[in-house]
């Protein structure tokens, strides 16, 4: 039997058991009765066993939770890769300004040497070059499409940024996008005052940049919202229609 054959036949046998092992060690983590209270509260709303159970996780990995904010992803991510893997919980100054306390109150009981405080502009992530087998932003990937000066946002370049993440990423390396969806036919235009953006946008710009949609998710879906109300205007925060996208380097 031809040498290479046995060898894709051998990798493809293994990729469930992989995938498996991952699964098993998600579920262990947020079973975890050591979390904070306020990141057991979130996992309810935020259903993180669906979300990561799309990006294929496994002990070793490296990561980079960008815009990670006060740490939430990157905590439940570090337990998954293990010792072994890293991930980069990368905020910008901006960012910083908003999340800092949180971030700061995470990091003081913080145990998990494989989380990397990342602190860079958009200009610059200076992420490794072909290092990350994963990347991900959560709630913050129609920020590249808002500008607010007055607290330090100023505005990025999509193409050059996006450009950036896959080149960190390795060959086949996976991208995972959170985002609250605007009303059909919106696209990018209401993620200045909503902080929306419409999920078939979000799929022609990510794959427009060298990458290809490889899964979704309708987890996070809430067919209440109706697209017009602000993020964070309390009758919907928390609880807005959101899409979940896993996207592959090409």
């Amino acid at each position: 039997m031809n040498k290479c054959f046995v060898l894709l036949l051998n990798v493809c046998l293994l990729l469930p058991v992989v995938s498996q092992a991952g699964d098993q060690m998600l579920s262990d983590v947020l079973a975890d009765t050591s979390c904070s209270e306020a990141d057991r509260a979130r996992d309810a709303r935020s259903q993180p066993a669906e979300v990561l159970g799309l990006a294929g996780l496994k002990s070793g990995d490296v990561v980079a939770d960008i815009f990670g904010g006060g740490g939430y992803y990157s905590d439940i991510i570090a337990r998954v890769v293990g010792e072994s893997g890293k991930v980069y919980l990368h905020n910008n100054k901006a960012y910083l300004g908003f999340v800092g306390k949180a971030l700061k109150a995470r990091m003081e009981t913080n145990t998990l040497n494989q989380i990397v405080l990342h602190e860079a502009e958009a200009t610059d992530l200076t992420l490794p070059e072909a290092g990350l087998d994963m990347a991900m932003i959560v709630m913050s990937y129609h920020d590249l499409y808002h500008v607010d000066k007055k607290n330090g946002w100023f505005a990025i370049d999509g193409k050059q940024f996006l450009g950036q993440i896959h080149k960190a990423l390795k060959p086949g390396g996976r991208f995972l996008i959170v985002d609250h969806q605007a009303k059909q036919g919106r696209g990018n235009q209401d993620a200045q005052d909503l902080h929306r953006i419409e999920e078939s946008f979000a799929i022609k710009d990510i794959e427009s940049n060298g990458f290809a949609l490889t899964g979704k998710s309708d987890a996070l879906r809430n067919s209440d919202d109706d697209h017009t109300i602000m993020v964070f205007d309390p009758a919907i925060r928390g609880k807005t229609d959101r899409f979940v996208l896993v996207f592959e380097k090409r």
